[in-house]
């Protein structure tokens, strides 16, 4: 093969292989800022759990031990984890929180999600 033809291969192949990057990246201040988000949610039972609540609007926290199969301690545990991430917000209402997901978060997700 001569050099102008692996040249003009060369070419080739850097374009077939090498697009462009989109401009969508994130900065590292705000990966950085998400990956909490992100960790609070890499949880199997944290992420039926948000997916729960988001589906319902707002759930009562006596409610979520039948569809998680888990004990009370633990929906308090993981919902904790939830709340302190920013991802979702509750009131007591008697003896339960009664929870719903922060729309402004799920917005960000979302967003982060489809670009």
């Amino acid at each position: 093969m001569s050099a102008r033809t692996h040249s003009a291969m060369s070419v080739i192949e850097e374009a077939v292989c090498c697009a462009p990057l989109t401009t969508a990246q994130l900065s590292e201040t705000d990966a950085t800022s998400l990956a909490p988000l992100f960790g609070a949610l890499a949880d199997p039972v944290r992420l039926r759990l948000f997916t729960i609540i988001a589906s319902e609007g707002e759930v009562c926290s006596c409610n979520l031990e039948a569809p998680l199969q888990r004990s009370q301690p633990t929906i308090s545990h993981h919902t904790r984890i939830l709340a302190k991430a920013g991802l979702i917000e509750g009131d007591k209402r008697g003896r339960w929180m009664w929870w719903r997901v922060r729309p402004d978060r799920l917005d960000l997700l979302r967003s982060l999600l489809v670009r």
